[in-house]
């Protein structure tokens, strides 16, 4: 009788970045995968406003691009859809990317799950109970969202790239807050929507930071630290 093989480990590629352009990540992780090696990534990015191609119909997209970078905050077009995200310090993304004969139309839910079951434990040193919810009013709602309290603390985002008619690539993301300026985000999300003329606003009511307002023994390099050792050598979602 055969035994069954393990699923593939994800190896830890970068675990502390501050600044880094999440499309030079992103690619990093997709061409390592489609090599055969399953990556991880997390790190904290510096300010900056990451969208969906989607914003690309908007006649005031490039221009705005260029007038948001000049005042400190580029914009990044990513592969996966969603909505825009505001990212800037005390913000800790986490990306995962591997190779897999999985089905999309199944492991798309699949790999959502085992996303959101990730972070809930990498937060339960924390003693924080995280839960995934659609939180109306934050920016790239979506069922998938991770909430404290049923407020937004976490949001998820995937992208499935075909390398034959059998595998894809899968890249996975979440991004996590941990003890960002949420008015400055939300100020700076409602500023974009309003100048591209899109019909999207954001209640900043209705996000919250892992750590909360209160003063805590716990740091963003903590959380960091946590979602480093939680995913290093863990199996592939799907």
């Amino acid at each position: 009788m055969a035994i069954p093989s393990e699923p593939p480990r994800l190896a830890l590629l970068i675990h502390r970045s501050a600044g880094a352009q999440p499309l030079a990540i992103e690619q990093n992780l997709l061409d390592s995968a489609a090599l055969g090696e399953p990556v991880a990534c997390v790190w904290e990015p510096g300010p900056s406003l990451v969208v969906p191609s989607t914003y690309q119909r908007y006649e005031r997209f490039p221009m705005l691009c260029e007038r948001f970078e000049q005042s400190g905050w580029p914009v990044s077009v990513r592969r996966s859809g969603g909505g825009l995200v505001p990212q800037d310090r005390g913000v800790v993304n986490i990306s995962l990317a591997w190779r897999t004969e999985a089905d999309m139309a199944t492991g798309m839910t699949q790999v959502y799950e085992a996303l959101c079951g990730l972070l809930q434990d990498a937060v339960e040193p924390f003693d924080i109970d995280l839960n995934p919810q659609a939180v109306h009013g934050s920016f790239c709602d979506g069922r998938f969202n991770l909430a404290m309290n049923g407020r937004k603390v976490a949001g998820t985002a995937q992208y499935w790239q075909r390398l034959s008619k059998t595998e894809h690539v899968v890249l996975a993301h979440a991004c996590l807050m941990v003890c960002a300026d949420l008015q400055l985000l939300t100020q700076c999300a409602n500023e974009f929507e309003g100048q591209l003329g899109s019909d999207k606003t954001y209640d900043q009511d209705v996000i919250a930071n892992l750590l909360g307002d209160a003063p805590t023994a716990f740091t963003t390099t903590s959380v960091l630290l946590s979602l480093r050792d939680t995913v290093r050598e863990r199996a592939v979602l799907c």
